[in-house]
């Protein structure tokens, strides 16, 4: 039997446009989901028990999205289930939603009980790469800045330069508190490149110059965290909201929670993720803040996850060139 964990993550700015070389900024959270790989002693191929709590709808949707990345991880790992038939049991205290890294926390888990139970010898790089390869199956092409979080851990600024992806290590001197909320609307993350490629083509100066904007606004988030200037890191997510709510990447759900929070005392809010459904991030620092949001947002009947940035990363690697 094998085992490996992934990390959630939750995106600060920046994810929707990676693949235009955008940087993004983005932190592990304390969740994870577990994965056990077991051989069997009859059959072939693979079989699943999901035992992740979820957003209602949100498993059935992505069904065959996970049956792809599953055999597209045991293709690339070169998998013999004609002789090693397997079953894959996933869990742990990451609730299965958009937004999060639901589905990349499955690929790195899964690489990682993988790697343990047929002995593949693969390092952190590799591991990464095999659950780069697994977010194919939910994502068409994969920026990899989900997978890369959840193998890495802790906070980084993750970007891709002339087609070479690549992360540095953010430094914060302790954890935020933060207050993630579910519009309870499951995002096709797979569509969301051909939607923005849309608006290049519709107009691409104002593209671009939403962009250039983007890109100041990660350079501004990326130095008031790293000198934790909270005020400046949430008035920038802020700021960076209402671009992505003019690009149709919000939901009305979604603005009605950062609304909510921003009432309340929260620092800042934004969309995390690829948007348009999914989560809500808001900036809660200090238990009290973080309560206060949270329990608004439950009022409401908002699923909520109270958690933290800033988390110790898995190794200490620095800066990483990703293949």
């Amino acid at each position: 039997m094998g085992t490996g964990k992934g990390f959630g993550k939750t995106i600060l700015i920046g994810d929707q446009f990676v693949l235009w070389e955008i940087p993004a900024i983005l932190s592990a959270i304390p969740f994870e989901t577990f994965c056990k790989v077991e051989r069997l002693k009859s059959g072939s191929g693979w079989i699943l028990e999901d035992n992740r709590i979820e957003i209602p709808g949100y498993k059935k949707a992505k069904e065959k999205d996970s049956i792809a990345s599953f055999n597209r991880m045991v293709e690339v790992l070169k998998l013999n289930l004609e002789k090693n038939p397997i079953k894959i049991t996933i869990g742990g205290d990451l609730l299965a939603g958009s937004g999060v890294g639901a589905s990349a926390a499955i690929c790195v888990s899964f690489a990682r009980a993988c790697n343990e139970e047929f002995n593949l010898g693969l390092d952190i790089l590799e591991i990464n790469h095999a659950a780069w390869e697994g977010e194919f199956g939910y994502h068409g092409l994969p920026s990899g800045v989900d997978n890369t979080v959840s193998t890495y851990g802790g906070v980084i600024e993750y970007k891709i330069k002339d087609s070479v992806k690549q992360f540095n290590r953010i430094d914060m001197s302790e954890p935020v508190e933060i207050v993630l909320g579910n519009s309870g609307v499951t995002a096709n993350t797979a569509a969301l490149k051909g939607f923005l490629e849309e608006q290049e083509k519709t107009n691409p100066t104002l593209f671009n110059n939403r962009l250039d904007v983007i890109r100041t606004q990660v350079e501004g988030l990326g130095t008031a965290l790293s000198s934790g200037n909270l005020e400046e890191t949430g008035r920038i997510m802020s700021a960076n909201h209402k671009i992505l709510i003019d690009m149709g990447l919000s939901h009305d759900r979604l603005i009605n929670l950062c609304d909510l929070a921003n009432s309340l005392g929260a620092y800042g809010s934004k969309v995390t993720g690829g948007g348009r459904g999914g989560y809500m991030l808001a900036l809660t620092p200090g238990k009290e803040l973080q309560d206060k949001v949270a329990a608004a947002f439950e009022a409401e009947g908002v699923p909520t996850i109270r958690t933290t940035i800033g988390g110790k990363p898995t190794d200490d690697t620095r800066f990483q060139t990703l293949t």
